[in-house]
């Protein structure tokens, strides 16, 4: 099902596409995947929406024949699935949308949290990767053998739910939440105040977070405790493009340090690592420079169109994005 949106939004298109349990929402920018040249599968993190995209999806608009489908994955955004919850439920919810849009192969692109699974998915299903573009996220974080896992979840969760827990009286009053965070002083925007405005759910005297804190609560255990699930770069055969921020979540030690860049470099020399200057978590995805610098690894990252003259010749551009 499909309902149309104000063209002045990037994603002018809203798709419901089933899943076990229901219904997942997947946002469409570009033209319909039929008719595109090109498709992207746009992942988000633990406790956003397809709207961390959106800024993305503007610039990307100047790319003609490029789809952008950006879901909100189970238990965010307008998903509101009752579970099952985790990684498991994710691919196929993802492989869902690939099927439901008809696309083969896909350009995937992840955030935080989408990252990995964008790996994941590369990885189980190579048929369907064209290319790999992480967003501050993806590669594998070592977690020390004297870090009591189970209290390491715990906190990981409380962070993660602290605001789903909480109840406002307006959706203003939840937008300065945001406007108040750490790493967006000073870089407010229209995506990022819409992105916290599609992000809430309620009546006057009542409105929270839409987010389920159980959904965030499985993802985030997968993540503690499948060391497979945060490996799965290493068995990424498609091209990788890694953007990373200079800061972190609240504009303090990056994401992914430094040690952790130049491991993954010695083990991925093929690999494109880009740092985005001037940027933390936050604003990678929703401020300049770094919807511009995502858009451009993307478009960098689609592969080039077999064209009639090199079916003739006997086949395509032989480049890391098409082999099989």
């Amino acid at each position: 099902m499909v309902h149309e949106r104000s063209l002045s939004e990037p994603f002018h298109t809203l798709r419901a596409v089933e899943v076990r349990g229901g219904a997942l929402c997947v946002a469409q920018a570009g033209p319909a995947p039929e008719e595109a040249d090109a498709v992207v599968l746009a992942v988000h993190g633990v406790t956003s929406s397809h709207m961390a995209f959106r800024a993305t999806a503007r610039e990307l608009s100047a790319t003609p024949g490029v789809c952008l489908l950006a879901p909100d994955l189970r238990g965010r955004g307008r998903s509101a699935l009752a579970g099952p919850y985790g990684f498991a439920d994710h691919m196929a919810d993802l492989l869902a949308v690939l099927d439901d849009a008809g696309a083969e192969r896909a350009v995937l692109a992840g955030h935080s949290m989408g990252a990995y699974l964008a790996a994941r998915l590369a990885a189980d299903h190579p048929d369907r990767t064209a290319a790999l573009v992480l967003v501050d996220g993806g590669l594998l974080i070592p977690i020390s053998p004297e870090q009591n896992r189970e209290e390491l979840l715990r906190m990981v969760i409380e962070q993660a739910t602290a605001r789903l827990k909480m109840t406002f009286k307006s959706v203003d009053e939840y937008v300065d939440l945001w406007r108040g965070h750490t790493a967006l002083l000073g870089r407010w925007n229209a995506d990022i105040d819409a992105y916290a405005r599609y992000d809430v759910t309620g009546e006057a005297g009542n409105v929270s977070c839409v987010v389920s804190p159980a959904a965030v609560a499985a993802d985030c255990s997968d993540l503690v405790y499948e060391e497979p699930k945060r490996a799965a770069l290493d068995r990424v055969r498609a091209p990788v493009h890694l953007l990373r921020a200079e800061r972190g979540l609240f504009d303090d030690d990056p994401v992914l340090p430094e040690s952790l860049i130049d491991a993954f470099v010695a083990a991925h020399p093929e690999a494109t690592v880009e740092m985005v200057e001037g940027t933390n978590h936050y604003t990678l995805i929703f401020a300049d420079p770094g919807p511009q610098r995502i858009a451009a690894a993307i478009q960098a990252a689609i592969p080039a169109p077999i064209t009639a003259l090199q079916v003739l010749l006997g086949g395509g551009p032989k480049s890391e994005s098409t082999r099989p």
